[in-house]
């Protein structure tokens, strides 16, 4: 009879853990992020140390800094995680964002045909590089998305002086960072590109970093919370767990941890 008992309330210990688990582990929370961080491969290595910390499951909506913003403000994300600093205040301000923290950074590396026609290899600054690809009326081809990389381009135009109006030479591919890339190769254009998609990008052709290193290329990344005041909806704890989590020394880690090649592609910032 003992033995029975014991038998009995060991399985029903299994069952009630077997329940709690899931139900701990079945939290989703929806993260709208740039293409660069999940197309150079660094959520497919972050995502799953978090999700097995927390019992929280992540689920990526990649797109343009700028569409990704839209999912926030339309409520569709719990968090975001974006690399527009102007652009992210602005989120932060208008109310619809909570408490943006920093997170990593890269750079942003301007690529194109090895044979580099418009001499881009030889550029006083980034704004030289951009005026020289203008002059010559070398191919280019823009992300033209909205997004992080392609609000950098923009302003690289501008402080060069470029009206981009009319030109010939300039295309819009209208898409992610690695359809962009893949347009450009084709073409054998110019283009700008965060390092972290280059770097895990295969089909390079006859591209090649041709200009990097200027202050100015600097590309950081921050994270938000979806303003849960506004979205009630908004997954709070869940969406906290993970900016906490993603900001303290062991999400500093798991960035600084992933490389291609030996190569450091994110460099976490300080709280």
């Amino acid at each position: 009879m003992a033995n029975g008992l014991l038998k009995f309330l060991g399985c029903a210990a299994v069952s009630v853990m077997a329940w709690v688990s899931p139900a701990q582990a079945g939290e989703t929370i929806v993260l709208a992020s740039t293409t660069s961080t999940e197309q150079s491969g660094l959520f497919n290595f972050i995502l799953p140390i978090f999700e097995k910390d927390s019992g929280i499951a992540v689920k990526v909506v990649a797109l343009g800094t700028g569409q990704a913003l839209d999912v926030g403000r339309r409520g569709d994300a719990d968090v975001l995680l974006v690399h527009d600093r102007a652009a992210e205040d602005k989120f932060v301000q208008d109310g619809f964002g909570v408490d943006r923290k920093d997170v990593m950074y890269n750079d942003f590396v301007l690529v194109g045909p090895a044979a580099d026609a418009a001499g881009v290899k030889g550029a006083r600054d980034a704004t030289d590089a951009f005026a020289r690809i203008a002059r010559k009326g070398s191919p280019w081809v823009s992300r033209g998305d909205r997004s992080g990389t392609h609000a950098a381009e923009l302003r690289f135009w501008g402080s060069a002086g470029v009206e981009l109006k009319g030109q010939p030479w300039y295309k819009e591919a209208g898409a992610g960072m690695g359809p962009t890339l893949n347009m450009a190769a084709g073409m054998g254009a110019y283009t700008l590109a965060d390092r972290g998609t280059w770097a895990s990008f295969k089909n390079r052709q006859d591209l090649a970093i041709l200009y990097a290193g200027d202050p100015k290329l600097y590309n950081p990344y921050g994270v938000m919370l979806v303003n849960p005041a506004r979205h009630p909806h908004v997954k709070k704890g869940a969406g906290e767990k993970f900016i906490q989590w993603i900001t303290s020394a062991e999400g500093r880690r798991a960035i600084s941890a992933y490389k291609i090649g030996n190569e450091q592609l994110f460099y976490p910032l300080s709280r």
